[in-house]
């Protein structure tokens, strides 16, 4: 299962179905940057138990879910959205999807309601790769770079089936692939 795409800011990475890695098994990383000193990305399929209101307690009222983005920096909170209209702040990494912005600004607007949960998503934590070890995992198979998936697949709720998801959308070459047992000793 060969990339022919390289990694750049908006692409995914898709794990390889046999990834033992419990941080990556099963995985699709959106990548947020991606510069010569290395690649920063969130896991969009793996939840975590926390809400935001667990996080910061001034949003007391808010039921977003918070997922796990990756095993760096995990005292850290992240968030992409698509709601630049409103908070007029983040980085773009993909038509309409954007990374971060002003955080008291997008407490505001979630204590007015103004947002609703498939336009952000919040992480604890990202995924980060050194100047070539991204490069060497991609040589290795271990991840698939992709750059076919419309936006709503960034915000989606059905974790569970994002990984198939995203690999049949990759095309015939691939859709086989979704279908591979996560543990190939049960087969």
């Amino acid at each position: 299962m060969l990339s022919r795409l390289d990694p750049s800011v908006g692409r995914l990475l898709i794990s390889e179905p046999f990834l033992t890695d419990p941080n990556f098994k099963r995985s699709v990383v959106l990548i947020a940057e991606h510069q010569e000193e290395g690649t920063v990305g969130f896991v969009l399929n793996q939840p975590s138990a926390l809400f935001l209101k667990d996080l910061i307690p001034e949003l007391e009222d808010t039921d977003f879910p918070v997922y796990i983005g990756g095993p760096v920096g995990t005292d850290t909170v992240h968030f992409i959205h698509r709601c630049h209209d409103r908070l007029n702040d983040g980085e773009e990494i993909a038509k309409g999807i954007y990374w971060g912005g002003n955080f008291e600004a997008l407490k505001i607007l979630l204590a007015n309601n103004s947002i609703e949960q498939d336009e952000i998503r919040f992480f604890i934590g990202y995924s980060g790769w050194g100047m070539e070890q991204l490069k060497r995992e991609i040589k290795e198979n271990t991840w698939i770079v992709s750059d076919q998936y419309h936006p709503d697949v960034v915000f989606n709720n059905n974790e569970e089936d994002l990984w198939r998801e995203v690999i049949i959308n990759l095309g015939p070459k691939y859709a086989h692939v979704s279908n591979f047992p996560s543990n190939p000793n049960l087969n």
